[in-house]
Parts: C-alpha cells; structure tokens; sequence
C-alpha cells in the first residue's frame, strides 16, 4: 500500500532544504579574516624563522583572527583568547581533524603518529588506550614515582648545579622512560636511549614548524626524487628504536620480570584495543619522546622564571614555610593548602608556553565567525604566544604575575585558562601528568632552593630554540640553600 505524505510536510521539508541550501552558499559568499597581502598564485611566504612571533604581529595588525593561503591551502591563525574560546574550545567537534602532513605524518612518522592522526577510528582507538593510561584517576597513582625523581633534581642541584637543565631533562627521561616501559633505574641525560630520543624530538621540532617542507602546499614535491630521502632514513632509525624499546618489555613479559608500564598494558591488551604492533611501537615511542621534551621544558622554565622574578620566588617560599615547615617535604598531597605554588606553575606555562604556536587543526565543515568565512579543510592555528599575551584576559602579559591566578578567597581562579595542553577535542591526553611534574618539582625546588641571576650573566628570557616544542639556550642560576644541606639529603636519600 503506498504512504501518502501530506503535502504541508513536502512542503516544509523542501523549503528547510532550500533555506539549509541558501545559508550554505551565503556562507560560502562570505570573506575569509583579513590577512597580509599574498603573492599572485603562490600566496603568502611563511616566515623563516620564529613563526608564533610574526604571527603575533600580524595579530596586532589584522586582528584576533586572520587568514594566510600558501598554494592550495588556507590557514587561519588565532591569536586572541575569546576567539580561541569560541572557535576552537566551543566548535571542538568540528575541528578535531588535523591537516595532511606528508612531510612530518605520512614520511617521517610512516603515518603513526597520534598528535598529528585525522579524525577517525584509528583515532578513536588510540585516544581510547591513551585515557587509559592518563586519565586523572591513574596519574594520581604515578605520584610516588614522580616524587621519587623529584627528590633526584634536588640531589642534582646539590651536586651540580651549572647543570641544572641537563637535570630537568634527566628528571623528564626517567619518568617517562618508567611510565613507557617499566624503567626504574634513574636515568642520566648522558644515556644513550636519552640522547637517541632527544634527538628524535629535536627533528621532529624541526620538521613541525609551518611551512618547514613546501611538499605539504604542493603535494606534487612528494615525487621529486630524493626530495623526501631524509626524512625517510629518520623515520627507519626511529622505528628501529621504537621496535627495540618494545622487543626489551616483550622479553621481560615472557621472563616474568616486566614491570608495569603502558608499553606492557598495550602489549597485553593488543587484541582489545585492535592495534597493531607498529601502532604498539610508535604510539609507546610517541608518549616517550613527546613526555620526556615538553615535561623537561616546562620545568626549566619554571627555574628561569624564579630566577629572574625573586619577588613571586619569594612568595611561594613563605607559602611553603607556613604550610610545610623546613623539618619535612613538600607533598602532592599538600597541593590544595599550596595555591601559590600552583599558581606560579601556572604562570610558568603562560608567561613562557612550551609550544609556541601550537599544532594545527583541520576544519571539518564550514564555520562562520562574525561574518567571516572559515572554510572546510581550512588549517586552524591557535598561536599560544599570542593568546598567553592577550591584554584584555592577562593585563600587562609580559610581566610574569602569578597572582592573575588567585582569587579574592587566596584560591586557584576557576575562571582563567590558559591552553597550555591544546584545545577542543585534541587536548594533550598526558595533560594530568604533567602538570604533577611542573607542580612537584615547583614544590621541591623552591622550598630548598632560592633562585637567582648571575649580575655578571643575566638571563635571556627569550632565548629558545625555534622548535614546535621549545628549549631555552644555556643560561646561569644562583641557587642558595634555604634548607641545611644534610636535612635535604637526608628527606631526598632514597627509600625516605
């Protein structure tokens, strides 16, 4: 028997077309953000160096959104707090893709690397072993780990002080490397697995930064013979590690030595999560190199900061005093009662973020922001050094305050944000543990230690490598004990 539909509901349902039809291609008439003039076919050059920095002039210049294209592409950088807010945090869904990497993805990392994977089940199926593994619940549980290496920082200092970003480094190694795969032995920044992954992250820092490889604007490059034979030798030469670091956890599996670790939780749950065993490799290696880099980062930050601000260090030390005493150690579980210490961590990450311009998103339909057109397949960048210098949502931005983040009660603000760990749907997964590292050892070394300058070497708070994730050039700290010598090593000696 044939259905009958009423013609009220033909017409009601032809009309919603029409309208849907009409707003699409009023969208489509709309501009794209202003932006700097480009050149006839070939668009606009990227700049050669310091990418975040230019685009934070442009920023000033053009607006809180603007547009650049470069051959085929559209890029759309964000530079301003609410528009971040509106675009990237509320239309999350829509920009949980990443743009085609051939250069970094597709050739370097032969299409396994999470951070920079599409949206799509193999995404899903990584994100699912990755909240496994780092959802806030069970980062409390690495706690005693992260103390543990904490303490060793400290004993660093002691020891060697010059050498104090060599020990954030060792400090980030060593947790990750016990995270990954089960390692307890601390680790030195000397060891040939923390050269061989500090090396991989400096490449990949590299190869990350916007217009690095031309092959990505115009995919035709890819066939140029030779044009892509370096990358190639390094993704074997990664792969090769990552396989080597997995076969060492699969060994210990069968000899009944393995440690608990996430290579060993994907290992025994391959099935569950369907991955497969380079999935395994590179996503364990992945986690590895992208931990161990940002976390050392951050940390030597932090120092950098205390250094160079002794007024905010000093607040945070009476802080500490008043809570914690000089007879015992600061402790995760003392982090409520520490709110300038949070804060100041805070700060830290806004006032210097580690990525400066953050990793870029693909639009997944077409998005309208006050009557400007942000077109489907558009890359999206939200440029962190711009919005961590934003006036209107941090006054005076480049003047390190750890108080913007307290409250009238002397609480942690729940009100501001900054996007240390990404946006949207593509947030860091190991966000929770590392924020426990730049906290514990914010802790640690400003309650044994005052920071200062050498007047002799004054530090350059702007020297960083030009990387996708920075690191500071060498730089001096004075550090003065606060706390006897023989009570630090006695608190820090192991098992205590």
């Amino acid at each position: 028997m044939a259905i009958i539909i009423p013609a009220c509901t033909v017409i009601i349902i032809l009309a919603s077309i029409w309208i849907v039809k009409q707003r699409c291609q009023a969208a489509r008439r709309l501009p794209l953000p202003p932006g700097p003039p480009g050149r006839w076919l070939l668009g606009n050059a990227m700049p050669k160096s310091f990418v975040p920095f230019q685009f934070a002039r442009w920023t000033e210049q053009y607006g809180p959104v603007f547009s650049l294209k470069q051959g085929h592409r559209i890029f759309v950088v964000i530079g301003r707090h609410q528009a971040a807010v509106d675009i990237m945090e509320k239309e999350g869904a829509n920009l949980a893709d990443r743009p085609r990497s051939i250069a970094v993805h597709e050739t370097l990392s032969g299409g396994f690397r999470v951070v920079l994977e599409g949206t799509g089940e193999r995404l899903r199926r990584l994100r699912r072993v990755l909240h496994a593994n780092l959802q806030p619940k069970v980062a409390e549980t690495y706690e005693p780990m992260q103390t543990r290496h904490a303490k060793n920082v400290v004993l660093d200092i002691l020891n060697d002080p010059k050498n104090h970003q060599k020990h954030a480094m060792r400090y980030s190694a060593s947790v990750i490397m016990s995270f990954t795969y089960g390692k307890i032995t601390p680790t030195s920044y000397t060891d040939p697995e923390v050269v061989d992954i500090n090396r991989f992250s400096a490449r990949i820092g590299q190869a990350m930064r916007p217009g690095a490889y031309l092959v990505d604007a115009y995919p035709i490059l890819r066939f140029v013979p030779g044009y892509l034979s370096q990358l190639k030798a390094w993704h074997k030469e990664e792969l090769t590690f990552y396989d080597g670091q997995l076969d060492a956890v699969r060994r210990q599996m069968r000899e009944g030595t393995a440690r608990p670790s996430f290579a060993r939780f994907m290992l025994e749950h391959q099935k569950q999560y369907q991955l497969g065993d380079e999935e395994v490799a590179y996503l364990a290696g992945v986690i590895f190199g992208a931990g161990s880099d940002t976390t050392a980062s951050a940390i030597t930050i932090m120092m950098m900061a205390a250094a160079t601000h002794t007024d905010a260090q000093a607040r945070v030390q009476e802080e500490l005093d008043n809570v914690v005493g000089r007879t015992r150690l600061p402790t995760f579980a003392d982090q409520e009662m520490l709110p300038q210490v949070t804060a100041f961590m805070l700060e830290s990450l806004r006032w210097r973020p580690v990525s400066l311009g953050g990793i870029a998103h693909c639009v997944i339909k077409d998005m309208i922001w006050k009557n400007y057109l942000i077109p489907a397949g558009a890359t999206v960048i939200g440029n962190h050094w711009a919005i961590a210098n934003d006036p209107e949502v941090f006054p005076e931005p480049h003047k390190f305050n750890p108080q913007r983040w307290i409250d009238d009660a002397g609480r942690v603000r729940g009100d501001l944000k900054f996007f240390t760990y990404g946006f949207g749907r593509r947030v860091c997964p190991g966000q929770h543990v590392a924020n426990r590292s730049v906290f514990i050892n914010t802790a640690l070394i400003l309650w044994t230690f005052s920071l200062s300058e050498n007047p002799a070497a004054k530090i350059d708070t702007l020297a960083f490598s030009d990387t996708a994730n920075i690191h500071a050039a060498p730089f001096e700290i004075c550090f003065a004990e606060r706390i006897d010598e023989n009570v630090v090593r006695e608190l820090c000696a192991p098992g205590k």
